[in-house]
């Protein structure tokens, strides 16, 4: 074997206890599947079971070998006994002994993939089992070997009486299994000689029939034409019937989109309206106020009006989340360390009366998203779960690696790796009709005013906005499990460089900064405060005339540009720039933008994106970082 990780004498009774659980940690340290490592572990203690009952003892060595660029577990097991007279008859299962030696090692031979077996009389035996690795597993290396071999032999032996009834209860399963497929096996014969018979029989017709044919030829050629004439109208007849199924299926969907926008608008005015409510009414009543000269109480509503516009930007995000259009920063993400790193703010979120658990999967993969984002979408499912258990509960937190199939694949393909994040409850649960809705915008259970139904849908946008899927599982009385995979980045997470402690400085020192904003107010604004900030600032409305600028001499150290510009947009803009400036730094803003949803791969060196709407302080910090080049 290529790789040789464990091996073991059997000296006693306990030892192919020992045996039988090295083999099932073994597998499932390989990522066998629970029935695969049952099936290793029952074929390898019965060849142990017979080297000591027949031989008095023998060696065990456990190992990974590889052929080509298949790789398989091997477990070898000899002896020095007497060795085998009859092998032939053993292989076949037609001796039955005291210690089983026949059967066990027939039984076995059934349970693996590769058998081998060589006696020789008076010298012992050696049997070799192989099972081949599960699709998709990684080549074994050296270091890996080792590591496995020290958690396969570092790991404490079971109550060998436990482990006994347990390996009798999976043969007893074992053999069940076997006699099931036999049953059917023989089911399947019966079925098929019944077959076999009524196909004899309609032979014997169609000859029957065939001599009746011969007999009456000279009204054949009628009675085909009269047949295929009457195919031809029931065929018309179920073109007809297919197109009005086609037109009132396309009704029907076209009725369910007009309703799911019908629902989606009016959420959308609801909120709005709510949130321009608050706004205008604190501006109108700083206006009054001001004319009337009275100035103590403008804080608080300067207050409510931006506490108003902030929820009216947050609530943009969630829809173009649930849109999957919202920006995004995608990083190499530890799940381990991202949960973990969450959990005193998760036990802050949630009642003292609920449980927090939270199981973090050994060796996790590195996913590819927004970290950001993941957070909010975790702390979104703790208070969802949170608000199920208005009695207590416990509440799970789990991340493990998982193959599963492309959602975005058109065709059935090879499974993906993807890191799973499961948050599950114990609290009421949903029914299946609530659930199938359950990532609907706008969508909720809960009181009016204690929910927008924009959560899950938010979380369900980020999944597949990441190259991944969310999925739902919930029994009424029993709770709910969300599901988010995410895709399995290969390589290592990177520490995010701190901001805190930078100090960006409040002033320009004359640097040119074009702005190129198709949108009067916004441009207006960022020229107005970067002329205070003492920036010598350059303005065009739309692509073209900000390419005319970039094409003059004048000196620009920035571009501020909007994504979406009518004639050219932001990043063709920086691309044609750049022809004639190849150093020309680039600062992308963007409030919705397709193309630039996520950042990977939309922004090159000495490029950066700023998401509407933003503070003056993120854009100040923002431009004089970026000129600076921090």
């Amino acid at each position: 074997m290529k790789w040789s990780i464990l091996s073991a004498v059997i000296e006693a009774e306990e030892d192919i206890v020992a045996v039988r659980q090295r083999a099932r940690r073994l597998a499932d340290g390989l990522g066998f599947g629970v029935q695969d490592q049952v099936r290793v572990a029952t074929a390898v203690s019965e060849i142990a079971r017979n080297a000591f009952g027949y031989a008095g003892g023998g060696r065990v060595e456990y190992g990974v070998d590889a052929t080509g660029l298949a790789q398989s577990l091997v477990i070898r097991i000899s002896d020095r006994g007497p060795g085998i007279a009859d092998l032939a008859a053993v292989l076949e299962g037609r001796v039955r002994s005291d210690n089983g030696l026949g059967l066990g090692i027939a039984g076995a031979r059934r349970l693996v993939d590769g058998f081998d077996i060589m006696s020789d009389p008076g010298r012992g035996t050696v049997a070799t089992l192989s099972k081949r690795l599960p699709p998709g597993s990684p080549a074994m290396s050296g270091p890996q070997a080792a590591a496995l071999a020290q958690t396969v032999g570092r790991a404490g032996a079971e109550n060998p009486i436990l482990a006994l009834r347990t390996q009798h209860r999976e043969l007893l399963q074992s053999l069940s299994a076997l006699s099931e497929r036999e049953e059917e096996a023989q089911r399947l014969n019966r079925e098929l000689a019944e077959t076999n018979r009524g196909v004899v029989a309609l032979y014997a017709e169609l000859e029957l029939r065939a001599e009746q044919l011969s007999a009456a030829g000279t009204t054949l050629e009628s009675q085909v034409a009269a047949r295929t004439e009457e195919l031809a109208r029931a065929n018309e007849r179920l073109r007809a019937e297919a197109a009005e199924r086609e037109r009132v299926e396309h009704d029907l969907r076209q009725s369910q989109k007009m309703e799911a926008v019908g629902h989606l608008t009016g959420g959308i005015a609801h909120d709005f309206n709510n949130l321009l409510t608050g706004i205008v009414g604190s501006l109108d009543l700083m206006r009054s106020r001001i004319a009337r000269g009275r100035t103590e109480d403008l804080d608080r509503y300067i207050g409510a009006a931006m506490a108003s516009a902030q929820r009216a930007a947050a609530l943009t995000h969630r829809l173009l989340a649930f849109a999957r259009r919202q920006p995004l920063d995608p990083r190499p993400t530890d799940a381990n360390a991202l949960v973990a790193g969450m959990e005193d703010l998760l036990r802050r979120t949630i009642s003292e009366a609920i449980r927090l658990d939270i199981v973090k999967a050994d060796a996790l993969w590195t996913t590819l998203c927004d970290p950001h984002q993941l957070e909010n979408a975790i702390l979104n499912l703790a208070i969802n779960a949170r608000d199920a258990m208005p009695d207590g509960g416990t509440l799970t937190i789990a991340t493990s690696n998982r193959l599963m199939p492309d959602p975005a694949a058109d065709a059935a393909g090879p499974d993906r790796p993807y890191v799973c994040i499961r948050v599950s409850d114990t609290g009421t649960g949903m029914s299946d009709d609530v659930a199938s809705r359950a990532f609907d915008p706008f969508f909720t259970t809960k009181p009016i005013g204690q929910g927008t139904g924009l959560g899950l849908s938010m979380i369900y946008g980020f999944a597949r906005q990441s190259e991944g899927e969310a999925r739902i599982d919930s029994e009424l009385g029993r709770g709910t499990t969300v599901s988010l995979y995410l895709p399995r980045h290969h390589g290592s997470t990177q520490a995010e460089a701190g901001e805190a402690g930078q100090v960006v400085p409040a002033r320009g020192a004359g640097e040119s900064v074009l702005v190129v904003e198709d949108e009067p107010v916004v441009r207006d604004l960022i020229v107005e405060v970067l002329n205070e900030l003492g920036y010598r600032v350059l303005q065009a409305g739309d692509g073209p005339s900000g390419l005319a600028v970039l094409r003059s001499p004048e000196r620009i150290d920035l571009l501020v540009t909007d994504v979406g510009l009518p004639g050219l947009n932001g990043r063709h803009l920086a691309d044609a720039a750049r022809v004639t400036r190849p150093e020309l730094k680039v600062l992308f803003i963007t409030g919705y933008a397709e193309t630039a949803a996520v950042t990977s791969g939309f922004l090159d060196c000495g490029m950066a994106m700023l998401t509407k709407p933003f503070s003056t302080d993120a854009l100040t910090a923002r431009i004089r970082g970026m000129i600076e080049g921090s």
